[in-house]
């Protein structure tokens, strides 16, 4: 494979245009690496704040795991961008203002409909000490708030959005990308971290206003670490509420895990198996809170007690 030639922080923006518009990009998103070619001024925007720490290869014959381009286009309401994957174009073209947010979703698009070497779940992924929180959440939960500021407070981000386990160790691999805050959270997260650096905000998508936040550099160091996993929580904000930490039981969680798994199906029976043997492993909460300094406590208190 070819050397890393440097971060795209090295890069000048001029530079960094002039690959994007040329024959692309080659960035390493660990563990993949990601060929992205576009012409629209957002997408530079995003990858130069939200992956200025990621490296980029200078070789153009480099291996890309995938090809993304994101392409402007003319439609009958306006300025409209679509999404080019290896060839083929999956999804309907949307404003082009959301440009950055659709190469964030469709890098996921893409790894949950080809890396099957791995069972994937929707949920974001902690880690300290060597061991993994999950959290599977229907959007609205707060989940990705919770990941973003739970991140600042020591625990290693490896994934806002997917779950990457192997099934033959049960090992979770990371992939430490941009976490994805939505309406209020992005305001709330501005005000709690000053210092954090954020994205182009995408208004009026089908989720509401989206900006992502940029992963941390340890998290980002440690991306090679794989974590084993120690406990499965629910996380679901509730206004005003007293934080309130309830034990779920088993068979709930495993029929939760597998309607938030991409790809168990495909993995035949062992995928089930590899859904029920972390089901065993973890102990497993439902969580509800309103006030995040209480949710950091409790879940610094999982690493404390066992």
């Amino acid at each position: 494979m070819s050397a890393l030639r440097g971060r795209i922080a090295d890069l000048s923006p001029a530079e960094l245009s002039a690959r994007l518009n040329s024959d692309g990009l080659a960035l390493s998103v660990p563990p993949f690496t990601v060929r992205v070619r576009s012409p629209i001024p957002v997408v530079r925007e995003g990858i130069e704040r939200m992956y200025a720490l990621h490296e980029h290869f200078g070789d153009d014959e480099v291996f890309c795991d995938f090809h993304l381009s994101i392409l402007p286009r003319l439609g009958w309401t306006g300025l409209r961008c679509e999404l080019d994957v290896d060839g083929q174009r999956p999804f309907t073209p949307l404003a082009r203002g959301e440009a950055f947010a659709f190469f964030e979703w469709g890098l996921n698009w893409c790894v949950t409909s080809h890396c099957h070497h791995w069972l994937t779940l929707h949920a974001a992924v902690l880690e300290r000490d060597g061991r993994a929180v999950l959290l599977p959440a229907p959007p609205g939960s707060g989940k990705s708030t919770l990941c973003a500021w739970l991140m600042q407070q020591g625990w290693r981000l490896m994934s806002d959005e997917l779950a990457l386990i192997d099934p033959a160790s049960g090992q979770l691999s990371a992939s430490p990308r941009p976490v994805s805050l939505k309406n209020e959270s992005i305001a709330l997260m501005r005000q709690r971290l000053p210092d954090a650096v954020f994205g182009p905000v995408a208004h009026d998508t089908l989720k509401g206003m989206v900006a992502h936040l940029r992963v941390n550099e340890s998290s980002l160091r440690q991306a090679a670490l794989p974590a084993t996993p120690r406990w499965i929580v629910f996380p679901r904000f509730e206004k005003g509420a007293t934080l309130r930490a309830v034990p779920r039981p088993k068979p709930q969680t495993l029929v939760e895990l597998a309607s938030n798994s991409f790809n168990h199906h495909v993995h035949g029976p062992r995928g089930f198996e590899c859904l029920a043997d972390l089901v065993d492993g973890c102990e497993a909460f439902d969580l509800s809170y309103s006030q995040l300094d209480d949710a950091t406590t409790w879940f610094d208190s999982l690493t404390r007690s066992s």
